[in-house]
């Protein structure tokens, strides 16, 4: 392994003079066993989300070679499938998004396929649109989404736009895994593949035509027209800025301020070392703009613009929502102005992740919308509107969201949309401010209505090598638990994504789970708490999502703690030392 490890090392030194500053950070770890070995001894792997890595040199890391051999593996791929095929990309504003985004276009374009370049960072799912647009056999993505700096990737799509499945992603790889980064990668002249038309940049009229399906989701046309909304926007470095300012400004919203330390690109993020809108860190900038200009509404959006958090005035501060509140609230707002305005389609559908809030399902039983659960990853959304777009009934879909920040209305695109996610939430809130509610009134009242909902989720790592041999061990004595209780309460429902049940232990009704077999297991207490258990597929940690209802927040967070200390003290999850 040492010696393989060193040749690599090596062939790399030698090789990979395309760019300079990889040879320098190789030269500077000369001699530096571990330092070596961390960017060797592995290959980043080609999955459904595509790559992901520290940026830097060797196989364990992004940079040109990586990107360019994913992009000839996937050149292979499309070339047995397709006769004549094309591509859509963008990028974000990481370190060498751009770069990389080159370089995918020069790989392609050299291999026969047309490609359909941005001229500048933007959101992610400008890119699922522009296959759509394109009528593209697959898209690429440059992005790390909400990841700290030093890392980028590189999101692959297929040509429904949606994140590649399984099966194209498992044969891209196999093709990855026949070739060498320096010999086997077809490259032509950036300039010249851009002269010849094989690389084209993204007409005006396609970002003209990407915000007019935006802007066709607008529930309550003009609603904010009026409304003196004023909103604090930052978009955290990354590629938000332009489009969800122009959705904005169409929709009437015309009093932005904007986060100047954080409006401009830059993959350095240097405001917020973990841009990520689910935290608080990334929120503080916007959060001294709020104390000052005194908004109804800060949104912030991540590098990628594919989630968006918001924080709302309450009482002398500003209150952080979480993705589920939000989520409800839009839940709430779209199903019931949509039946106010007879818009709602025939047997409406909305679709969430199965460890997203049960209490959507609460909300949308009561407007009589189905609500599909699906495995978490919004490429499992898009996934059910496909299915529903096969049978020409794309419109039933309403709604569809995860409780990590994803939010989409409507089915021009297959990922989860900050662009139309922060102009629903706008208008949801110039909405109640015209009824003199603030967006807290507003979840309270769904609250008091349906219970309080706390949703708390825990991380337990496994480290070193027997971590992942630990966390298979620990699911396998869960699903073989045999008591009808947990945390003194009666377990109602328990389904298993794996060995695909569903079994309502109240009725003795049991259903087969008609998704992809996934690791998970749920676990329904009475009163509608819950505990869902689900082990990373790539490291070793087990995540575990509970929900505890009350009659308030207090009494909530009170059954929350309850599962939490049972989950680590009873030795039925994890064994006792």
């Amino acid at each position: 392994m040492e010696k393989e490890i060193r040749s690599l090392y090596e062939k790399w030194l030698s090789e990979a003079g395309d760019d300079k500053s990889l040879i320098e950070e190789l030269e500077r770890i000369k001699g530096s066993e571990d330092e070596i070995f961390d960017r060797f001894y592995r290959a980043l792997e080609f999955g459904t989300a595509g790559l992901r890595g520290v940026i830097g040199a060797g196989t364990n890391r992004m940079n040109i070679y990586t990107v360019r051999v994913a992009t000839q593996g996937l050149a292979n791929y499309l070339n047995k499938h397709y006769e004549s095929s094309s591509v859509s990309i963008s990028y974000d504003s990481r370190i060498k998004s751009d770069l990389f985004a080159d370089e995918a276009a020069r790989v392609l374009a050299a291999n026969g396929i047309k490609v359909y370049l941005s001229k500048e960072l933007q959101p992610t799912p400008v890119v699922s649109y522009a296959v759509r647009y394109h009528k593209s056999h697959a898209g690429i993505m440059v992005t790390a989404s909400h990841n700290p700096s030093k890392y980028n990737g590189y999101k692959c799509y297929g040509e429904d736009g949606c994140q590649m499945t399984d099966v194209a992603a498992g044969e891209v790889y196999d093709e990855i895994r026949k070739l060498d980064c320096f010999k086997d990668v077809k490259l032509v002249d950036f300039n010249e593949a851009l002269n010849s038309g094989m690389i084209e940049y993204m007409k005006d009229e396609f970002y003209t035509s990407y915000l007019d399906k935006v802007q066709q989701q607008t529930i309550r046309e003009n609603i904010c027209k009026g409304s003196d909304l004023r909103v604090v926007y930052t978009p955290l470095n990354g590629a938000g800025n332009k489009l969800v300012r122009k959705i904005l400004d169409r929709i009437g919203v015309k009093d932005v301020h904007i986060v100047k330390s954080q409006e401009m690109p830059d993959g350095n993020f240097p405001t917020c070392p973990y841009p990520n809108p689910e935290i608080r860190e990334a929120l503080e900038e916007g959060l001294k703009l709020c104390a000052q200009v005194k908004p109804d509404l800060l949104l912030a959006t991540d590098p990628d613009s594919d989630r968006v958090g918001i924080a709302v005035p309450d009482g002398d501060g500003y209150r952080l929502m979480t993705g589920n509140e939000t989520g409800i609230m839009l839940t709430d707002y779209i199903l019931r102005s949509r039946i106010e305005l007879g818009t709602l389609p025939s047997d409406p559908v909305m679709v969430k992740t199965v460890v997203t809030s049960v209490l959507v399902d609460r909300v949308a039983a009561k407007y009589g919308v189905e609500v599909k659960n699906v495995l978490t990853g919004f490429k499992y959304i898009g996934e059910q509107i496909l299915r529903l777009e096969e049978k020409g009934q794309e419109d039933r879909f309403v709604f569809g969201f995860e409780e990590s920040y994803g939010y989409l209305a409507g089915s021009y695109v297959r990922d989860k949309d900050a662009v139309v996610a922060s102009m629903l939430i706008s208008e949801m809130a110039a909405y109640y401010k015209k009824q003199g509610k603030s967006l807290v009134e507003v979840i309270d009242g769904l609250y008091a209505e349906y219970g309080f909902y706390k949703n708390v989720t825990q991380s337990f790592e496994f480290e070193g090598a027997s971590g992942m041999e630990t966390m298979s061990n620990i699911m396998n004595n869960l699903r073989s638990f045999d008591s009808d209780e947990m945390a003194g309460r009666k377990i109602v429902r328990h389904a298993d994504y794996l060995l695909q049940f569903d079994k309502d232990f109240v009725t003795g009704e049991e259903k087969k789970i008609d998704l992809p077999k996934s690791n998970v297991l749920s676990f329904f207490l009475e009163g509608g708490n819950a505990i869902i258990v689900r082990p990373s597929g790539t490291e070793p940690k087990i995540k575990i999502y509970f929900t505890g209802v009350g009659t308030d927040e207090q009494d909530a967070e009170h059954a929350v703690k309850e599962l939490i200390d049972y989950v680590k003290t009873s030795g039925v999850f994890f064994p006792q030392a």
